[in-house]
């Protein structure tokens, strides 16, 4: 029985992960091609998968922040925490919150010529998105080091900001309000 700390588990994750990653690029390349007509409807529904992928992530990788945060740094929970996370970051979150990026400003560029009041909140509020990656990317490093940079209640805090986010960029892109 293989162990998920051994490498090789990683290492057939992030072939994996790189397989389906080609795959949206070919897929949505072939789309491109095909003109903004027939690619609207993939690409905004890629775009949604990707989305999907990467808040899935920024939803449950606080949770094991939370988790993480409670072990000792020398325990072999902890070790098996850090490999969880970093993997989620790697094989998940950011190919996922790449393909998000590039779809979001191809059609923000191609299909609304990145007018309106509504598409820049968002951009913004995907900004900000991107920003807490990168913070949560940070603590992925610094959990890995063992270096418990926060408390299990300022991660369950934390745990909020992707979903509040999540609302903000639903709404903006729905309603379109202004």
């Amino acid at each position: 029985m293989e162990k998920q700390i051994d490498a090789n588990p990683g290492a057939r994750a992030a072939r994996k992960a790189a397989a389906a990653l080609a795959f949206f690029v070919i897929v949505g390349g072939a789309i491109m091609i095909a003109g903004p007509d027939q690619a609207y409807p993939w690409i905004k529904a890629l775009h949604i998968i990707a989305i999907i992928s990467w808040m899935a992530g920024m939803l449950y990788l606080p949770r094991l922040f939370i988790y993480h945060s409670d072990c000792d740094p020398s325990s072999s929970q902890a070790q098996t925490f850090a490999v969880m996370e970093a993997r989620l970051m790697k094989v998940i979150m950011n190919p996922a919150m790449i393909v998000s990026w590039v779809l979001g400003l191809y059609l923000a560029w191609q299909v609304f010529e990145f007018q309106g009041g509504w598409l820049h909140a968002k951009i913004a509020a995907v900004i900000a998105l991107s920003g807490v990656h990168g913070y949560f990317a940070k603590a992925v490093r610094s959990f890995a080091r063992g270096d418990y940079i926060r408390t299990p209640r300022f991660w369950r805090m934390m745990n909020e900001a992707p979903t509040l986010l999540m609302i903000v960029i639903v709404v903006l892109a729905v309603v379109k309000p202004f």
